[in-house]
């Protein structure tokens, strides 16, 4: 645990056999404290948290809990820690349908079997995604957060930022007056957020960038991501960000140009940052996860009206 600033603290929670290898939860403490972010549901991230609320004298289900998006890496624990949960509500809605309804992950799988994902790995998806192995059942008193609004907790004003992007419903925090800005995964500086196809976002990437033009102008000193490292210039990583966004369009938009047409043939023409020299090494949901990010990627050029899609028994993206 982290002493940040009076009154703040970081719980770094270890997010075991995943890439992120950690999700940062902010604490804000007080006679009225709140947790942002948790962890995965698993053994190992609620040790650390509790852990970690032990030593604020922080009890557990008597405690509000604020989720950034539905993530379970950001959401997993909510329903073992939370009295009072506060997200957006399409999130809220969302991570409820995934968790209640199997016909979900069926479409889900179905529409990545269009796009060329081939079917024994889309069957491995519905059983490994974090999506369904690290969530809880959200049997807590749920709040829905409106963007604009503030709330109040320890000595912080927090004003509610909608960002959607990453997720239909993600939020930042702002607290004006001291300058902080809670980031989520909207803005990661060791990392790229992945901008994923979303079916209740007519262009995911466009809203990505959007929002980070709409946090852009905040006057920020200290930015608080979601994962690893939390001190840069949230005005500098957006330029990067949008800089790796304009790249990626283009790789994108090449491989459309010289004849492939499936989000799975494309995004293995796409540069990605990662640890495996070639695709067929990647992990199902590494793999998955890349498929997302460029169906996002098209859909953001087709709308633009740079390419077109056909869609028959497999959705197919045309120059």
């Amino acid at each position: 645990m982290e002493k940040i600033m009076e009154g703040l603290y970081r719980i770094e929670v270890p997010l075991p056999n995943n890439p992120l290898k950690s999700l940062n939860s902010y604490v804000i403490t007080g006679k009225r404290p709140l947790i942002i972010d948790t962890g995965f549901n698993m053994e190992q991230c609620y040790a650390a948290m509790l852990g970690g609320l032990r030593k604020l004298g922080i009890e557990p289900k008597k405690v509000d809990v604020l989720a950034t998006h539905l993530h379970a890496d950001h959401l997993g624990l909510a329903g073992k820690i939370a009295k009072n949960l506060l997200i957006s509500r399409i999130d809220a809605e969302m991570a409820v349908k995934g968790i209640l309804n199997p016909d979900y992950w069926k479409d889900l799988t179905d529409f990545y079997a269009r796009n060329g994902f081939p079917e024994d790995e889309t069957k491995k998806v519905v059983k490994i995604h974090p999506g369904v192995k690290y969530i809880s059942e959200l049997t807590c008193e749920i709040t829905f957060l409106e963007d604009g609004e503030k709330i109040e907790y320890g000595d912080f004003l927090l004003e509610v930022v909608s960002t959607p992007g990453h997720t239909p419903g993600h939020v930042c925090l702002y607290d004006k007056e001291k300058k902080v800005l809670f980031s989520g995964d909207h803005i990661l500086f060791d990392i790229t957020p992945n901008i994923t196809f979303w079916e209740f976002m007519e262009d995911s990437l466009g809203s990505y960038l959007k929002s980070l033009e709409k946090v852009y102008r905040l006057d920020v000193d200290l930015t608080l991501p979601g994962h690893r490292n939390f001190r840069g210039s949230h005005r500098r990583r957006i330029e990067e960000i949008i800089f790796h966004h304009k790249k990626r369009l283009e790789e994108a938009f090449n491989a459309v140009q010289k004849g492939s047409s499936l989000a799975w043939e494309i995004a293995q023409k796409i540069t990605w940052d990662l640890v495996y020299e070639k695709w067929e090494e990647l992990p199902t949901m590494q793999k998955w996860f890349a498929v997302g990010e460029t169906i996002a990627h098209l859909e953001h050029l087709r709308l633009q009206g740079k390419i077109r899609k056909e869609e028959n028994d497999f959705i197919r993206y045309l120059p």
